[in-house]
Formats: C-alpha cells, structure tokens, sequence
C-alpha cells in the first residue's frame, strides 16, 4: 500500500511538525547568515579600497598648474592577485575632465562630501557590479601657492566578497547542519520515549475482556495524558451504566411478564379442555384481563425504560398550556372513572404554562389519575387541580380521598414494582408513580407525596419558571 493512503504515526506527525518550522528557521537564518558575511566582507574589503585611495592620492601633485599623475604600484598590490585585472580606478578634475584611468568610471551619487572623506557605494560599470571608493582631495601648488580639487576613485568586482560570504554562509551552514540533525535526534529519541505511557495505555485497554469495565488507573501515568484517561474513563462508565440500565430493562420485563405469560398459557390450556361454551368464554374473559395486563405493564416497561437517566433521551420543550392537558386527560378517564364509582373532577385557577413535551405531560397526568382511581377505592372522590405559581412555575396535583399511604411508604412507592399495603389486593404494575418522577425530572420538576387534608392522598408535581 503507498504510504499516502495511510494515515501517519503520531510519532511521524510530530517529527515532521517539528522538521518544517526547522527547515523554515535553517533558511531564514541562511539568508541572514549571508546578509551579515556580506557586511562583513565590505567592511573588509573597504578598508582595502581606503588604502588603495591613499596610495594614490601620494602619486598626484600639481606643478605649473598642471595634475601630474604617477599611480603608485602598492595602490594596485593591495589587492589580490586574481582580483587585480577587476580593478578599475580614475583621476578625475574638478572640472570633470578625467586625467587619468577609466573617463567612463561612475562618480559617486549626491552631493559632494567634505574633503578627504571616503564615499563608499555600489554601481554597475559594464554589465559587472562594482564596489567603490571616492574622496574629493584638494592638491596644492607649492610653487604658486595655488591648489585645485581632484577626485580619486577606486573600485572593484565584487566577487571576492561573494566568494568571501559564501565561504562564511557553507561553514555556517554545515554546523547548524549538525546541530539540526542532533536536535532532531534529541526530539525523536524524546518522543519515543514520551509515547511510551500511551503505548502502555493502548496495551491496557486492549488487554480488557469485554465484561471489564471498571475505571482505568491513571496514578502513574504523565499529567498530560490523565485528561485522556479521565475522558476514557467517564465513556466507560456511561457505557456501564446503559448496560446496567439493559441488564434491568430485561429484568424487569422478566419479572412483569413471568406471572401473565404463567396465567395465560394456564387459561389457554384449561380453555381447550373445557367442552362448556360457558366456561371457555370464562376462561377467554380472564385470559383477556390478563393480555391487557401485560400489554400495559409492556407499555409501562417501554416508557420507563425510555425515560432512564442512562438512556440519554432528551424531551423537546415548548410552551405548553398545562391546564389544557390536564382537563383534556380528565375528560379522557372520566368513562373509566364512572365505571369504578369515582367522582373524577377537574379544579384550574386560570390558564397555566410550562416548558414541557405534551406527550409526556400527558402520560404523567394519565398515571396519576389512573393510580388515583384503582387505589381510591369504589365511591371515592379524585380532583385533577392545576395553577400556576406566584415565580412563574406550574403546579399540577391530583387528590383523593381514600386509604392513602403511610408516611413511611411514600417514598418507597416510587421504587419499580414496589407494592405497599395500600397496594395489596388491587391490580397494578408498580410502575405507574416511577414514570411520573422520571417524567418530573425530564422537565426540571419535582414530584411528592402529601396526606389530603381529611385523609387521602395528594399528588404534586412542581415545574419550574421557564429560563430568563
């Protein structure tokens, strides 16, 4: 496989995030490196070309008011052998008429500096850039008292600088070469050895079986790497908990279909047997109460098992008219209510909002009525009541007036399948309250049990203001 369809190694990332801002610097510093060997051959060559000036400026004298010029050999010696036929030099009047040299020789730029002051500056004299030296000097007639200002000038190519500055830039180069090379070394071999708490990590985690899922030991391991095993660790343990919360899915739903699946395979089999027409239809009548049952107590298992804090589920909240809810539920089990003798009524002090989910909302409100009817009892009394609070919250509570629950089962009852003594006797899953707290918590809410004033039993749920 060609390496670019591979993803690199971590340790091949960093070496080669390292390498190019390396690379990035050695140029940087390469182009600085010439720029100062350059400064540096001017300087030494310009003091070359100063004294070449001055062993000129011996060889000129004024005599009759005429420039006598004899270049001495020492102002051409000065400079090197091989750069000897690039010297170019003049000797010009003040006039500009050149008297000796090179008449095409470029003077220097500007105006003109103060005497015997040395002008150096760059110019092209054909087609070869040149380093030159001017100085305006004033020549004395000593037998005439008279004098007249010459310009010596003196210049040369400048590839001895070149060759002097790349002679420079090769040795720096090679050595900061070697430095490069031994501080990625350094990098590479630290690296290494940097990844080998991660290579011990992945060898740990890897050597887990399935079933092993308790947190990950980060006691020895480098603080740069604890954050990793810290974000491991909680994944791990949400993935504990969804199986906890599987593992008591299945078993609950063992527990709540074991009695009904028992019953209705007895019912069925009796039913077969039986030649009456009578009590086949009265075993069909108890098989039928059982499959409702268990549908509910499925229905029931679902909602629950859904509403786990483990499972993740999220409601979508809008505003939502409680009252609105709570009446339409009402109305729904007022049939149901009649048939069980229950007075089912519905008290609203105006209208009442929340943030909320309607579907949820609704199941909450048909929990509680439905537990409020089966557990109040035959003649029983059971209001639906909603308002809303002075801090902008909803209230929502359903009295009645039977047996209630004694204090010290109140909080019991919101277990999965607890049944108290109020409950013996009476048909229900024990499931009913669970899925209210559950739905409570979902929307911020609170769910408690109080004792009606007269005796029974109040349920309240209280929600909170919406935000802002």
């Amino acid at each position: 496989m060609s390496i670019l369809g591979r993803t690199p190694s971590l340790r091949l990332q960093l070496s080669l995030w390292l390498l190019l801002p390396l690379l990035g610097l050695l140029a940087l510093d390469a182009w600085l490196t010439y720029e100062r060997a350059m400064s540096a051959a001017h300087t030494a060559f310009d003091r070359t070309l100063e004294a070449s000036l001055r062993a000129m400026r011996e060889g000129i004298a004024l005599r009759d008011g005429r420039l006598e010029i004899d270049v001495p050999s020492l102002a051409l010696e000065l400079f090197d052998d091989k750069a000897g036929p690039h010297v170019f030099y003049q000797v010009r009047a003040e006039t500009g008429e050149t008297v000796t040299g090179y008449s095409d020789l470029p003077g220097p730029p500007g105006a003109r500096p103060p005497l015997y002051r040395t002008v150096f500056y760059d110019t092209v004299f054909r087609e070869q850039p040149l380093r030159m030296a001017a100085q305006a000097l004033p020549i004395h007639d000593v037998g005439s008292a008279r004098s007249q200002l010459v310009w010596v000038v003196v210049g040369e190519t400048i590839e001895p600088r070149q060759a002097l500055a790349r002679e420079i830039l090769l040795g720096s180069l090679l050595q900061e070469l070697v430095l490069v090379a031994l501080a990625l070394g350094i990098v590479w071999l630290g690296v290494r050895r940097g990844l080998r708490p991660l290579h011990r990590l992945s060898d740990t985690v890897a050597a887990r079986s399935a079933s092993q899922l308790d947190p990950i030991e980060h006691r020895d391991l480098p603080s740069e790497m604890k954050p990793l095993v810290h974000a491991l660790n909680q994944y791990v343990d949400r993935l504990h908990r969804m199986l906890q919360a599987r593992k008591r899915f299945f078993a609950d739903a063992a527990h709540q279909l074991k009695t009904p699946l028992a019953v209705i395979q007895a019912e069925s089999e009796l039913a077969l047997r039986e030649p009456d027409g009578e009590r086949v239809r009265e075993h069909m009548r108890v098989l039928h109460g059982t499959v409702r049952h268990a549908a509910k107590g499925v229905q029931q298992l679902l909602s629950l098992s859904r509403l786990d804090p483990e499972s993740g589920y999220a409601p979508t909240l809008r505003d939502v008219p409680l009252d609105a809810v709570a009446r339409a539920v009402a109305l729904e089990w007022a049939p149901v209510a009649r048939r069980q003798g229950v007075d089912l009524g519905f008290e609203g002090d105006g209208p009442a909002t929340m943030l909320g989910q309607m579907e949820l909302l609704q199941e909450l409100t048909a929990n509680l009525i439905d537990n409020a009817i089966r557990y109040a009892g035959d003649g029983a009394t059971v209001t639906v009541k909603v308002a809303q609070e002075a801090d902008g919250g909803a209230l929502l509570q359903v009295v009645d007036n039977g047996p209630g629950i004694a204090p010290a089962e109140r909080e019991d009852v919101f277990r999965r399948f607890y049944r108290g003594e109020s409950g013996q006797g009476v048909e229900g899953t024990g499931l009913g309250l669970p899925i209210v707290r559950e739905i409570a918590r979902l929307h911020q809410g609170v769910a408690g049990l109080e004792e009606t004033p007269g005796g029974g039993l109040t349920v309240t749920v209280r929600f909170p203001a919406p935000d802002g």
